[in-house]
């Protein structure tokens, strides 16, 4: 354990040292810093922003249908001159000519009842006629006019939507803050797929310099007799082996800094060398917890009920849309004719319009009671998919909960592989050549400090990605012990 805690300490102390530097032409990184840029300068970041910028607009364009509309329509000029047939008494027919003008403007304005789906309205209208031929001007007008309409029997749009629209306005925004946490969740893959091509690259560096030292030495004990030619054949192959590693190592290299680049907006021409990221978090999660604020959070909480609600809106759209649909307007107001303006509102009389419209289908062959069937069906499919789903939700946060418990015990132990490993390896180096140990032994030490040191970044990336799984799943910051907000 006191290795561990040695190499913990060692490793948090770099951290802090290179982080967010500049060496030279070489710009050093955290995982946050990485993470942050992605977040802020990324082409997914920026595609996340304008989806929540339209869902917006599309919520404010929703909200304004409930808002009073006022409205200035007209016809002006309406100057007509040409012939009309008009039938005569007798049945023949003679074309008159006409040249007149007749001009119209209408004030109006509605508001939306969305409890019942009807709608008040008001108007004013002024209208103006000139018969050129006769030398006439007669005006026309509705000083005042105010009327209801209602739907009876009919499906009521206006009330589901205010129940559906704002439930998708919140889960838009809940989706932008997960937009967010998956491109961190990306941007740590790509930062542990750079930072293991690097350690890749300096593992193989360090092999091809202690190879050549040792071979160096080998060829001094050949000189004098104390080992075989096989043994220098032998060092001469992993050499070359070691020099082809570099090559590919650099390979890796380059792709892993041109990905990470390219994901995370990193335009300037510095080379990137990245810090190993510390193997703690100061943090306690349960998955009650984690259930919790996911279904406190989550869009895919907020669709569950939306979800429910259009297949209940389907199933009462079918029913309104089937038997008797009628409506029912009413509208009282003032109207008056007059040979000027002032004479319109002089004294006008009274105006009164009450309409009932409707439609009885009388045979329809079932197809309205198989819409409304097939509406019904729909919703109860719609009840047991969200309800699979759920479980789905909750399962996976649970398993999510339990492998980043288990990626922080594995932290641990392949940390501690690593110390061994990296020991074990500078023993039987010395001992190589001090000639107690083969060179079979001295490349199975090679191989193990090796592949310990891939473990022990494998385990971090691991760790990490565990850690930023947990924050999409939840939209909850456990180190802070706060809600992640947009």
């Amino acid at each position: 354990m006191k290795l561990i805690l040695v190499y913990t300490l060692l490793l948090l102390a770099l951290n802090d040292s290179l982080s967010a530097q500049s060496v030279g032409d070489t710009l050093v990184l955290s995982l946050k810093e990485v993470v942050e840029r992605a977040r802020t300068k990324s082409i997914a970041s920026k595609q996340a922003g304008t989806t929540r910028e339209t869902k917006y607009w599309e919520y404010r364009t929703f909200k304004s249908n409930y808002q009073p509309q006022l409205s200035l329509d007209g016809r002006l000029p309406y100057y007509n001159k040409t012939f009309i047939e008009v039938q005569q008494p007798d049945g023949t027919i003679q074309f008159q000519s006409i040249h007149n003008n007749n001009s119209s403007l209408n004030l109006s304005f509605s508001q939306s009842i969305s409890a019942t789906g009807g709608s008040i309205f008001g108007t004013t209208q002024l209208q103006r006629f000139d018969d050129f031929d006769r030398k006439n001007t007669l005006y026309n007008g509705v000083p005042f006019g105010l009327g209801y309409t209602q739907p009876i029997f009919q499906f009521n749009n206006l009330k589901w939507e205010q129940r559906i629209q704002p439930l998708k306005f919140n889960e838009s925004k809940q989706a932008y803050i997960e937009s967010m946490e998956q491109i961190a969740y990306k941007a740590s893959g790509y930062f542990f797929d750079l930072l293991l091509a690097q350690v890749n690259f300096q593992i193989a560096e360090t092999n091809l310099g202690n190879t050549q030292n040792i071979l160096r030495i080998a060829n001094e004990k050949f000189d004098i007799g104390k080992i075989s030619k096989n043994e220098i054949l032998q060092l001469q192959l992993e050499q070359l082996k070691a020099k082809k590693a570099v090559g590919i190592a650099r390979r890796d290299m380059e792709i892993a800094t041109l990905n990470l680049r390219a994901y995370t907006g990193l335009q300037d021409a510095q080379r990137i060398k990245l810090a190993v990221p510390g193997a703690a978090v100061d943090m306690v999660v349960s998955a009650e917890k984690v259930i919790k604020e996911a279904y406190s959070n989550r869009s895919d909480a907020i669709a569950f009920a939306r979800r429910i609600a259009e297949a209940q809106r389907d199933v009462s759209k079918a029913k309104g849309d089937n038997g008797l649909n009628a409506a029912l307007t009413a509208q009282l107001g003032f109207s008056k004719t007059g040979t000027t303006i002032p004479k319109v509102y002089q004294s006008p009389k009274d105006q009164v319009l009450v309409q009932l419209t409707f439609s009885i289908p009388i045979l329809d062959w079932g197809r309205s009671k198989s819409r409304t069937k097939t509406a019904e069906a729909n919703l109860q499919f719609a009840n047991y998919a969200v309800e699979q789903d759920k479980q789905i939700f909750a399962q996976e946060i649970v398993t999510q909960v339990t492998l980043f418990d288990m990626m922080k015990d594995q932290l641990v132990l392949t940390a501690e592989a690593d110390s061994i490993a990296s020991e074990k390896y500078q023993i039987a180096k010395e001992r190589y050549v001090l000639g107690n140990l083969s060179i079979t032994d001295l490349s199975i030490a090679f191989q193990e400090k090796d592949q310990a040191k891939r473990d022990y970044i494998a385990a971090l990336r691991d760790f990490w990605g565990a850690y930023y799984q947990l924050r999409y799943l939840s939209l909850y910051d456990f180190e802070k012990d706060e809600k992640i907000r947009g």
